[in-house]
C-alpha cells in the first residue's frame, strides 16, 4: 500500500513538473507572444505595419523576458521590397513577395494575391491562436501553436473563406519557421540534415551546408514515401556535433504528398516552410468553409544532434503514439512478434500455421502474426486482393481454431491486411472497377499487379471500414499489419464535389490529394475507437509511410523490407535521428534479400534489439541450436526492452564511419543502461577500442551483466565516472561479432 502511495505521489509530482515546462505568455503592450516548451522559447510579434513576424527561436527565456517593440525592417531596394525583408510568420503571396510563400489563394474577382494583417489573439496555458485577416479579400488565416513539455511546439493553420463566393487555394502550408538571422559577413552559417532513400534503402542520412537558394524535400507519391521523410535538423556549421551545439529541428505530421523547403534568402534569412505539397494541389473553399493543415512540429536544443533526437523520441512516445497510459505517459513496450511470411509465403494451411505457432512459443514470442494469403483466391500476388473473405481451403473451419491455438500457447494473434489496394483479377474489381483510381481515356498503371482504391470516395471509405470492423469484431485479433505496396498513378476522382463523369473539373478532382488521407485517418480513428485495445503497424513496402500523422493512429512502423543486418545498422542509425526506437520494428530473418549475405544469427538478433524486436525466420529450418540460441536472446531482450524502446538513446559510434559501432540506451529513471556493440570486420588483429558510455550518474556504481561473459573485460561493479571516462573493454574479434552489456545502478 505504501509503495502504491509513493508511486502516486511521484506521478503527481512528475505531472506537475511537466505542466510547469510549458507556458504561453502575452505582452499586450508590445503585441508579442512567447511560447515556451521544455528548454525552448518561440516568440512572435506584430510590427508597426500590422504584420506578424517571427522574433525569436532558441533557448528558453525567463518568464519576465521582454523583447523590443517590433519594427518592420526597411525596404532594401525596389528589387527587395519591404515585404521581402521581414521574417514573416506566415508569408502569403502578394505585395511583391518573391521568397517561399505559405499561402497562395485565388479570388472570384480575379485577385490572386493576399496581404495578411493581425486581427486578434487568444491564449491558454499551453496554446496560442493568432488570427490574420486579408486586407482586401474575405479571407482569414488562424495560426495555432501548442506547447509540449518535452520541448516541442506544434504549429498549424486554418484558412477560412469569410465571403459569399468560392476561394481557390493553390498553396497552403502548415507553418514557416525562421531561424536566427546571421550577419551578412558570416557565410554558410547553418548545415542541414535530412533523410532520403529508396525501397530497401530508406533512412539515408545526408548533411550539407545551407547555401543561398532553396533545398526542396518532398513526396509527390500520395504517401510519405521511401524517397524522403518529412524531418529536418539544422545545426551551426563547424559548431554543432552529435553531442553539443545548437540544433533547430522539426517534422511534419502528414501521410500524403508533402513538401518542405529550406531556403536561405538573398538577405540571409534561413526559413523552413512545410505542409501540403502544392504539386497537383487544389482546394476550393465554398462560402463559410475552412481548411485545416497538418501539424508541423519543431524544437530547439543546445545539446547537439543526439539531444534533438532524444527530445523527439520522448515527445513521440509520450504525446503522439496511441494507447498511451495517461497524460505524458508512454504506451507499453512493444510485444515480440513472430510473422510466418518467410516460412510460408502464400502457400499454407491452418495446420501449418499451428505448427509454426508451437515453435514460436518455444522462443518466448508474445504475438503470432499470419501475413498475406489468408483471404479470397489469394495464392499469388496476381489475384484476390480486395476480396476480404476467408479462404476456405486454407481455413476450412474459420480463423477461430488457429486463434484458440495461439492463445493456448500464451500468445495473442495478429493478421496482415492491405485495405487500400485491389487486384484487377478480383471479385471486388469485377463488381466495382470505378472504385480504383483512374483518369479518363487513360490505361491504368499496375504496380505489383495491383491498383489503388480511391479512398477519397465515401462509398469506398465506408466499405473499407465495414469489412475491417467485421474482421476484428468476429475474431479475437489483437493486431493488424496494415500494408500499402505501391505509389499513386492516375489520381482522378470523377465523383469529387464540383465534378462528374460527364463534366470533369480538373481542379476539383485535385482535392483527392487531401481527402484520401483524411479518409484514411478517419477509418483508423473509427477503428481504434470501436476497438480500443487493437494495435496497428504501418507498413508500406518497408518505411514508405512513416510520419507523425500516421503515428498518431498506429503503434509501430515496418522500418524497411531490407532485413540484412549490416544494411539495417545503417538504416536504423538514420531512422533514430527522426523517430523513437519504440516504433521501429526490427526483425531477425533468414538470409535476407536483397543482399543474400550470410550473417551469424546472434549478430542479426543484436541488430534487431535496437528497436521493437521481431522474428521472421523460417522456424522449420531452425536446428536445435538455433532454437536454443534464439530463445536465449529473446529472453535476454525482455530484460532490456523498456530501456531500449523508451529510454534515452545515445549513438556512440556511427556504422557509417568504422567497422566498430555501438548504440547505448539509458532508462528513464537511470537505473539501467544498455550497450549494443558490433564488429563488422577485424583488421590486422587490432583490439576493439574502449567504449565510453554517456548519460550515466558519475557518482553511482553499476553492476555489470553481459550477454556473453567472455566478451566483457572488466570488473563486475564499476562507477559511472569510470564507464564514461575510461570506457568499457570488450573482447570482440573476427567478422560479424556482437554483444550486449547491461549496467544496473546499485542502490
Amino acid at each position: 500500500m505504501l509503495k502504491q502511495m509513493v508511486s502516486l505521489v511521484l506521478c503527481a509530482v512528475a505531472s506537475s513538473s511537466l505542466v510547469a515546462q510549458v507556458a504561453v505568455r502575452e505582452d499586450a503592450a508590445k503585441k508579442t507572444w512567447f511560447v515556451s516548451a521544455g528548454t525552448m522559447t518561440y516568440a512572435v510579434g506584430v510590427n508597426d505595419l500590422g504584420m506578424l513576424q517571427s522574433l525569436y527561436w532558441g533557448p528558453k527565456l525567463p518568464a519576465n523576458a521582454a523583447l523590443p517593440a517590433v519594427k518592420a525592417p526597411p525596404e532594401r531596394a525596389s528589387f527587395d521590397p519591404q515585404i521581402s525583408t521581414m521574417p514573416m510568420e506566415y508569408p502569403a503571396w502578394g505585395e511583391g513577395l518573391f521568397t517561399e510563400s505559405a499561402l497562395k489563394a485565388d479570388f472570384s474577382n480575379g485577385d490572386r494575391t493576399s496581404i495578411l494583417k493581425f486581427e486578434s489573439a487568444k491564449t491558454s496555458a499551453d496554446e496560442l491562436e493568432i488570427v490574420l485577416k486579408d486586407t482586401a479579400q474575405p479571407l482569414r488565416v488562424h495560426l495555432y501553436y501548442k506547447a509540449y513539455p518535452e520541448g516541442v511546439i506544434a504549429r498549424w493553420s486554418r484558412i477560412e473563406n469569410t465571403g459569399k463566393t468560392p476561394v481557390q487555394l493553390e498553396q497552403a502550408a502548415s507553418a514557416t519557421w525562421t531561424l536566427p538571422q546571421y550577419p551578412e559577413t558570416e557565410k554558410s552559417a547553418y548545415s542541414l540534415n535530412w533523410l532520403t532513400g529508396m525501397w530497401g534503402g530508406e533512412w539515408q542520412l545526408h548533411q550539407e551546408t545551407i547555401q543561398a537558394g532553396e533545398r526542396v524535400l518532398e513526396s509527390r507519391k500520395g504517401s510519405t514515401s521511401h524517397r524522403a521523410n518529412p524531418w529536418f535538423a539544422i545545426g551551426r556549421t563547424d559548431e554543432t556535433t552529435e553531442d553539443a551545439g545548437p540544433v533547430w529541428f522539426g517534422e511534419l505530421g502528414w501521410s500524403g504528398s508533402w513538401r518542405m523547403t529550406v531556403e536561405d534568402t538573398s538577405l540571409h534569412m534561413v526559413k523552413v516552410t512545410g505542409g501540403f505539397n502544392p504539386f497537383d494541389f487544389h482546394e476550393t473553399l465554398a462560402a463559410g468553409q475552412s481548411m485545416e493543415t497538418p501539424k508541423f512540429y519543431a524544437g530547439y536544443t543546445d545539446g547537439g544532434q543526439g539531444a534533438a533526437s532524444r527530445v523527439l523520441h520522448r515527445f513521440q512516445t509520450d504525446e503522439i503514439l496511441p494507447l498511451r497510459q495517461g497524460a505524458g505517459q508512454p504506451p507499453k513496450p512493444r510485444a515480440i512478434v513472430y510473422n510466418s511470411w518467410e516460412a510460408t509465403e502464400m502457400n499454407f494451411t491452418d495446420q501449418m500455421q499451428m505448427q509454426l505457432a508451437e515453435k514460436a512459443a518455444k522462443l518466448g514470442i508474445e504475438r503470432f502474426v499470419i501475413d498475406d494469403g489468408w483471404f479470397g483466391e489469394r495464392n499469388d500476388d496476381h489475384r484476390g486482393l480486395g476480396d476480404w473473405y476467408l479462404n476456405k481451403q486454407k481455413f476450412p473451419n474459420g480463423l477461430k481454431p488457429l486463434i484458440d491455438k495461439v492463445h493456448s500457447l500464451g500468445m495473442d494473434f495478429g493478421i496482415w491486411v492491405e485495405p487500400e489496394m485491389v487486384n484487377p483479377n478480383s471479385d471486388l474489381y469485377r463488381k466495382h472497377p470505378e472504385w480504383a483510381m483512374q483518369m479518363p481515356d487513360r490505361q491504368r498503371t499496375e504496380q505489383r499487379n495491383q491498383l489503388l482504391l480511391n479512398l477519397a470516395r465515401e462509398d469506398v471509405k465506408e466499405w473499407t471500414f465495414e469489412w475491417l470492423d467485421k474482421l476484428v469484431t468476429e475474431n479475437d485479433i489483437a493486431y493488424l499489419k496494415w500494408d500499402y505496396n505501391r505509389n499513386w498513378s492516375e489520381p482522378g476522382w470523377d465523383t469529387a464535389p464540383g465534378t462528374s463523369a460527364a463534366h470533369r473539373d480538373v481542379d476539383a478532382e485535385k482535392a483527392i490529394n487531401v481527402k484520401y488521407v483524411q479518409n484514411l485517418y478517419e477509418i483508423l480513428d473509427r477503428l481504434r475507437k470501436k476497438h480500443p485495445k487493437l494495435e496497428i503497424e504501418s507498413c508500406s513496402g518497408g518505411g514508405g509511410r512513416v510520419d507523425l500523422g500516421i503515428l498518431e493512429r498506429t503503434d509501430e512502423v515496418w522500418t524497411s523490407d531490407n532485413t540484412d543486418a549490416l544494411d539495417r545498422l545503417d538504416l536504423q542509425y538514420g531512422f533514430s535521428h527522426a523517430y523513437t526506437p519504440q516504433v521501429m520494428v526490427a526483425w531477425t530473418t533468414d538470409v535476407s534479400h536483397p543482399e543474400r549475405r550470410g550473417i551469424p544469427l546472434q549478430y542479426r538478433f543484436v541488430v534487431a534489439m535496437e528497436g521493437a524486436l521481431g522474428v521472421g525466420n523460417n522456424l522449420n529450418k531452425f536446428s536445435d541450436a538455433d532454437m536454443a540460441l534464439s530463445a536465449k536472446l529473446v529472453s535476454f531482450y525482455k530484460t532490456i526492452r523498456t530501456t531500449v524502446q523508451q529510454g534515452a538513446q545515445y549513438r556512440l559510434q556511427s556504422p557509417l564511419d568504422r567497422d566498430e559501432t555501438q548504440m547505448q540506451y539509458v532508462s528513464r529513471d537511470g537505473s539501467q543502461a544498455v550497450l549494443l556493440a558490433y564488429l563488422h570486420s577485424q583488421r590486422l588483429r587490432v583490439a576493439y577500442p574502449p567504449v565510453r558510455l554517456k548519460g550515466l550518474d558519475a557518482n553511482a556504481m553499476y553492476r555489470v551483466r553481459a550477454l556473453d561473459a567472455e566478451k566483457y573485460r572488466g570488473e563486475q561493479t564499476v562507477s559511472g565516472a569510470v564507464l564514461m571516462g575510461a570506457g568499457v573493454q570488450l573482447n570482440m574479434r573476427d567478422d560479424y561479432d556482437s554483444t550486449v552489456v547491461v549496467f544496473e545502478r546499485v542502490n
